[in-house]
């Protein structure tokens, strides 16, 4: 038996014959665990469990941590303590006395309350992440809620129980207000789910189950709905993808680099040593590797002194975005594992703190930078499939990549879309964390909006992954042309590009005449987010 990733490969001999060792690969699909304790969950663990659904469990650690947290809760409520958010409303209402017996439906009247998320439901991968990061700050053991709670919600998850949640709503404080308080409905048995690719009542899919929905108590409202989830599990799936775009990027324009004689020269470590950027350095080094053993991209050309910058200035260009993911990664990575309800609960201090670690700004200011850093990949892939269709600047080739060109049009309308979506991004990337807007009769007098910087970095990561997507097709034509050509452009391939190419052409065939392009580009725009087109070059070169 060995393992493969997820998969269990089983390799038994099942006869011999002439010689001829006959085997039976027998495959079977295993999901592991994520132990959570409030402190260890890495990015990579939620996205095993919001995309490829791996069970949760929490530690016997974490377990201890919460009940001593609710214990001490309990206490304070049996002392009749005046606690925010316990024995007091919400926001504007914090001076408002709720008796003991209220404290319960307090807590469900806070839930129903705030479910003011609208329109379409996010997809369910980022519920999924969401929901396990709110379980994974729980039990850290300082928001005073039951454990039963939190195993409900947990029990949800790997039963893929999950909320049907607006995307619209919330303003990034107190926290994802909406959009947790329609995950906390599904966990009280309220509101609709995901469930089977069907969308029920959760109570249905509680009973198929055999789930009780949670009857809430003291403090476990605010504790499912304070806190930066909803825009830390957005945010943090686009992440994932954009640092698998960055190398994307790198394989596009090493493509380009061959359809278009790139100079290696000026990837030359030197050059990159000197300035010190890291993301800069290690761009030159993939080019490096990605057109190692190029005869179209060669160290120098006879003919020319040096490329355009959309060429030459690559490593600084997609090396400033990388060194912005870089600085996103350290940021998530920390508020994956970080309490951000209110109040908090210090038993062994014996305090309870009203504090505003649910304010969203690092996330806001984080993901704000990271929409930016994606735009940029685009931008400069708009400009390198500019050159491959412009006969004036692509040294050759046939204007707009098509023979026949006027009966034909070619790559011309694929420019277009490009530019469109580089220039619709523009508009995305605006700030949303500067358009701070009161709530909560001023309250809540700043907010962060990062769950819209999150959003909005989705919307910019599409049309992203759709540009390089554009440009991995316009090179591949063009390096088929020069095939044509007579000039070898295939045959001069490095053993990366060469990768690509050929992988290229198990997918999409060059293009002789005019076609639909729309459903040609839709091909490159699934390898680019599936990873495929990365997997198969990293099988000859690994990408950093």
């Amino acid at each position: 038996m060995y393992n493969y990733g997820n998969t269990k490969i089983y390799i038994h001999i099942n006869e011999i014959k002439d010689r001829a060792i006959i085997i039976i690969i027998q495959k079977e699909i295993y999901v592991m665990t994520i132990r959570i304790d409030g402190q260890s969950l890495t990015i990579e663990d939620v996205i095993r469990v919001c995309r490829d659904h791996e069970k949760v469990e929490i530690t016997p650690e974490a377990k201890e941590a919460v009940n001593r947290s609710r214990a001490y809760v309990e206490e304070k409520l049996k002392n009749d303590a005046v606690i925010y958010g316990l024995t007091t409303g919400f926001g504007r209402f914090a001076n408002v006395k709720i008796s003991f017996e209220d404290a319960a439906q307090l807590q469900k009247n806070l839930i129903i309350s705030h479910t003011c998320a609208m329109g379409k439901p996010y997809p369910k991968r980022y519920v999924r992440a969401a929901m396990l990061l709110r379980c994974n700050a729980l039990t850290r053991g300082f928001s005073g809620i039951r454990l039963s709670t939190v195993q409900t919600m947990v029990d949800m998850l790997n039963a893929d129980i999950i909320p049907i949640v607006p995307e619209k709503g919330s303003v990034g404080s107190s926290g994802d207000l909406a959009p947790l308080s329609c995950i906390a409905l599904g966990l009280i048995g309220m509101g609709k789910v995901e469930y089977k690719g069907r969308v029920v009542e959760a109570k249905e899919a509680f009973d198929a189950e055999g789930l009780v929905p949670v009857e809430l108590a003291a403090k476990e409202g605010l504790a499912l709905n304070n806190g930066t989830q909803m825009m830390t599990a957005v945010g943090l799936n686009v992440l994932y993808d954009a640092m698998q775009l960055l190398k994307t990027a790198d394989i596009a324009a090493a493509m380009t680099g061959e359809a278009m004689h790139a100079i290696r020269k000026a990837y030359d470590p030197k050059v990159h040593a000197i300035r010190g950027q890291e993301g800069q350095m290690t761009e030159a080094e993939n080019m490096r590797a990605l057109l190692e053993g190029s005869e179209n991209a060669k160290w120098l050309h006879e003919t020319k002194v040096q490329d355009p910058y959309s060429q030459r200035c690559m490593p600084q260009i997609h090396g400033a975005s990388r060194d912005a993911v870089a600085y996103v990664y350290d940021k998530v990575s920390r508020e994956i594992n970080a309490v951000t309800d209110n109040p908090l609960v210090f038993a062994d201090e014996d305090e309870v703190i009203s504090g505003g670690n649910f304010h969203g700004q690092p996330m806001a200011l984080a993901f704000d930078f990271l929409k930016i850093a994606i735009s940029e990949l685009a931008n400069v892939s708009e400009r390198r499939t500019e050159r491959l269709v412009n006969s004036q600047l692509s040294e050759g080739l046939p204007a707009f990549l098509v023979k026949k060109g006027g009966l034909n049009s070619g790559y011309m309308i694929a420019q277009y879309a490009a530019a469109s979506m580089v220039s619709e991004n523009k508009v995305y990337d605006h700030p949303a964390c500067v358009d701070s807007i009161p709530t909560s009769a001023n309250q809540e007098d700043h907010v962060s909006m990062g769950t819209t910087s999150a959003r909005t970095a989705a919307l910019v990561l599409d049309d992203a992954q759709k540009v390089l997507g554009i440009e991995l097709s316009a090179a591949a034509q063009a390096i088929w042309l020069r095939q044509e050509q007579g000039e070898e452009g295939i045959d001069k391939l490095s053993p990366a590009t060469r990768a690509a190419y050929d992988y290229i052409r198990t997918k999409a065939d060059p293009i002789e005449e005019d076609i639909i392009m729309l459903d040609e580009l839709a091909k490159f725009d699934e390898m680019v987010k599936d990873f495929s087109i990365n997997d198969a070059v990293e099988e000859i070169v690994k990408l950093k």
